[in-house]
């Protein structure tokens, strides 16, 4: 006869506890607990290595739970609302625009903002597990400024509708066009460099070097500097070209521009400190892609 398995905190794929040998109602046969197998007259022995995954738990971890910084509801809800909004953005500005209507401009804008914060997460939890959280969406640590200038965008394109003058200038399908492949190659380039960056990626600019940590410089990296300041900084203009927006275009470029220009500067004495002569020489041989900035 099988024997109980000395550890009860385990279910098997029944939902009870692995106990003795349970009789199959309909072939008659007792069934080993947690398997498709017929028990015999010899033991079956849980603790042995092939079943050991089945009587194993997982550890308690505060940080999956509502309130931690790895909360499973959290990410999951994030994950659904911006699942949601770009599938209805698409849809809605793909049939405004069908029926020859401006105001494909505020969904466009929005279904561009819910990829990037999506692909944020994804690709951090894909290719950098050890650091993603549910605040790598980014939707709200980006701070004050960043959530002001994308309501500013929005507001612009709004007001930007009541006045067709104002949204017919400087804009035509080409400049459409152009703020299409701007906000796709941005994208690309920023979610290539978190991938090839992996566990070496962070949002943050590091203080302190971590064990593990080395300078990329393949991929990617052998053209751009920072690839992922390049694509973020040509992403967020391509979506004001996209939608037409000529104020918050100059506001855009402004703010931006000098938001890297002085963190690049901060970050690249830190990388120094870091890798020495190593980061020098990369430094020499690469650019960053953002207009005079070296």
């Amino acid at each position: 006869m099988a024997r109980k398995s000395t550890t009860s905190s385990t279910a098997n794929i029944n939902g009870h506890l692995p106990t003795t040998a349970e009789v199959d109602p309909q072939l008659g046969k007792k069934i080993i607990p947690g398997t498709n197998r017929e028990d015999t007259d010899d033991e079956f022995d849980w603790e042995s290595p092939q079943y050991a995954i089945k009587t194993q738990t997982l550890p308690y971890d505060p940080s999956l739970l509502p309130k931690g910084s790895r909360s499973l509801s959290f990410i999951g809800l994030q994950a659904f609302v911006l699942g949601f909004t770009l599938a209805i953005c698409i849809l809605v500005a793909a049939w405004l625009a069908n029926e020859g209507r401006t105001t494909w401009r505020l969904p466009a804008f929005f279904a561009c903002l819910s990829l990037f914060h999506f692909l944020e997460y994804w690709t951090t939890a894909h290719f950098n597990m050890p650091a993603t959280r549910a605040s790598s969406f980014l939707l709200y640590s980006n701070g004050a400024a960043y959530n002001t200038a994308h309501a500013l965008a929005a507001v612009e394109i709004v007001v930007s509708n009541a006045l067709p003058w104002y949204q017919r200038l400087f804009v035509n399908f080409y400049t459409i066009t152009a703020g299409l492949v701007l906000v796709a190659m941005g994208q690309i380039i920023r979610s290539v460099a978190m991938a090839q960056a992996g566990t070496n990626f962070s949002h943050t600019p590091a203080k302190t070097r971590k064990e593990g940590h080395e300078l990329v410089t393949a991929g990617i990296y052998s053209l751009l500097r920072h690839p992922s300041y390049f694509g973020f900084f040509w992403w967020a203009l391509g979506t004001q070209v996209l939608v037409g927006n000529k104020v918050c275009f100059l506001g855009y470029l402004f703010i931006l521009w000098n938001f890297f220009r002085r963190r690049i500067k901060a970050e690249e004495i830190t990388l120094i400190d870091f890798f020495g002569k190593d980061y020098e020489q990369f430094r020499r041989r690469t650019g960053t892609g953002i207009p005079f900035i070296c």
